[in-house]
């Protein structure tokens, strides 16, 4: 166990993978989720607070690699991300993840933290958080289309935090479907496996589409869809890959984090530049609306935003002292004197 003493306050906290799972076995998945889920909205609620701009992408044939930083004014944050959708297929994860956490007034790391599981935790948790004020009131099946590595942790979050008890999975990979019931078969949640995604979503509230197919694809066609779902539509997230039929949008009431990054990778790439959307922090502090009615179709375009990895990366920060789970880091160079670098270098020697 690891303490942040004072002493090495010229250490970086440093959040492994190993370091990253323990924790969340500690706090629990579902708990932890939800208690991610609770530091999106809070900063969702001072979304004008902070500095924001589209992420940084280089694309290539293969995938996409991406910066997406942000700022509160007191601490800065990134995340590095890459999305590599043919890594599966040569035993590769198609999404891996660090991040950073660092003071604004003298610029030095105060984080340093694996994301590739943290991303899975806060993208089901900024899920359920949209869900929270977009989906059906009471509403107790969801759709799961598409069963990778997000499949999981979206079901616990809309258990946790909505309170669903019924996932219907399809995949067109069938293996993918036994994982996932596999390992959701002792969390409470009844299990249903589908073989098509037009019978994944007969009777559900809330439909999650999330491949990893990079090309504009038609997980859902319009006929799919009815009065009063929810849509949260995770999978589509950077330029040239989307899930719905475009005429879902037009049907829908679309929420989205940020339109000038989803307009570029989201869903509503399909649409006009200046088709109507509501972004989502503006429903969370009551300056729009949300859920109308009953018979409403809500469509949440989500491509993740830096914000949410920043409110993910605070929450982990949060946790060190009462986990232990890190090690510090001989980051930063500290030099007696400031000026004398080269000095602290040759006395090295």
């Amino acid at each position: 166990m690891t303490t942040l003493a004072p002493s090495k306050l010229a250490m970086v906290p440093f959040v492994s993978v190993e370091h990253m799972m323990k924790i969340v076995n500690t706090i629990g998945p579902a708990k932890m989720i939800a208690e991610i889920a609770a530091y999106i909205e809070a900063d969702f609620l001072r979304w004008e607070q902070f500095d924001k701009t589209p992420r940084v992408a280089a694309h290539s044939d293969e995938g996409v690699i991406e910066l997406m930083p942000t700022s509160d004014g007191e601490t800065y944050g990134f995340k590095y991300v890459n999305g590599h959708p043919a890594n599966m297929a040569r035993g590769f994860q198609t999404v891996t993840a660090f991040g950073v956490l660092a003071r604004v007034d003298n610029g030095y790391p105060v984080l340093l933290s694996e994301m590739t599981v943290l991303t899975a935790l806060r993208t089901a948790a900024t899920s359920a958080v949209a869900a929270k004020y977009l989906a059906p009131k009471g509403a107790t099946t969801m759709a799961m289309i598409g069963n990778g590595a997000q499949c999981e942790f979206q079901a616990l979050a809309f258990q946790e935090v909505i309170g669903i008890d019924t996932v219907r999975l399809y995949d067109i990979d069938p293996d993918a479907t036994a994982k996932a019931a596999r390992n959701l078969e002792s969390t409470g949640l009844q299990i249903v496996t589908c073989g098509s995604a037009q019978e994944a979503v007969t009777g559900a509230e809330i439909i999650t589409t999330c491949t990893a197919d990079k090309q504009y694809a038609t997980i859902l066609t319009d006929n799919m869809v009815g009065a009063g779902q929810h849509i949260n539509a995770i999978g589509g997230d950077c330029p040239g890959k989307t899930e719905l039929h475009r005429d879902i949008l037009l049907r829908s009431d679309i929420f989205v984090e940020y339109p000038p990054q989803t307009r570029i990778e989201g869903e509503i790439q399909q649409l006009d530049d200046d088709h109507p959307v509501t972004e989502l922090w503006k429903v969370i502090a009551g300056k729009a609306e949300g859920r109308r009615d009953a018979s409403q179709i809500t469509l949440f375009d989500s491509v993740g935003f830096a914000t949410e990895d920043f409110s993910a990366l605070r929450y982990v920060r949060d946790q060190l002292e009462d986990t232990g789970h890190f090690t510090l880091l001989d980051m930063l160079a500290d030099p007696d004197d400031p000026r004398d670098l080269f000095g602290m270098v040759k006395r090295a020697s």
